[in-house]
């Protein structure tokens, strides 16, 4: 499938999730995801996966856009509007809307729907009348580091945190929009 679509432009469509969708959208986040797997200690894989199943994605405010490419899911991300509780075991509440959980299909990759999907987030908290975004990611993601990076997001090691103190850190980003 990855060939095929990189020989022609793809007509990428990008939308909220409908409700019959949300459990293959968590499942695909899952699979997404199992990359790490082995990369990281046991306790943070489990935890990872709980959050990655969590119905937050359904929390008043909170939008879940996936991208959609010839009638399949390709991807998805979820934003969190600001003032929203930034984590369920944080009091605290965001400042700025947060992206989470993007995911994309091993199958669609190196097509842009990742890139494609931040950008939504990024013009729907512009339209929003936000001026900043923000997100966290796995110190052992490279490669969304460097989508992050390169669109632009700025790192913001204060908001940085350790949830399980075993060496994975969870850096912030953030972008002025």
């Amino acid at each position: 499938m990855y060939n095929e679509f990189k020989k022609e432009a793809i007509p990428l469509l990008i939308r909220k999730v409908e409700s019959t969708e949300y459990e293959t959208v968590r499942q695909q986040r899952l699979t997404s995801y199992e990359q790490y797997k082995n990369r990281i200690p046991l306790k943070h894989w489990e935890v990872l996966q709980g959050t990655l199943s969590k119905q937050s994605d359904k929390h008043p405010g909170v939008n879940l856009f996936v991208a959609e490419i010839g009638g399949q899911i390709a991807g998805s991300v979820v934003l969190f509007p600001s003032k929203a509780k930034a984590y369920e075991w944080d009091s605290e509440t965001l400042e700025h809307p947060e992206i989470r959980m993007l995911a994309v299909d091993a199958n669609y990759r190196g097509l842009g729907v990742g890139k494609a999907l931040v950008q939504h987030c990024i013009k729907v908290s512009k339209e929003l009348g936000e001026n900043q975004i923000g997100l966290h990611t796995g110190s052992f993601m490279e490669g969304a580091k460097k989508l992050y990076e390169n669109l632009g997001f700025k790192r913001m090691p204060l908001s940085d945190f350790e949830p399980l103190d075993d060496g994975i850190v969870v850096q912030a980003y953030q972008l002025t929009i």
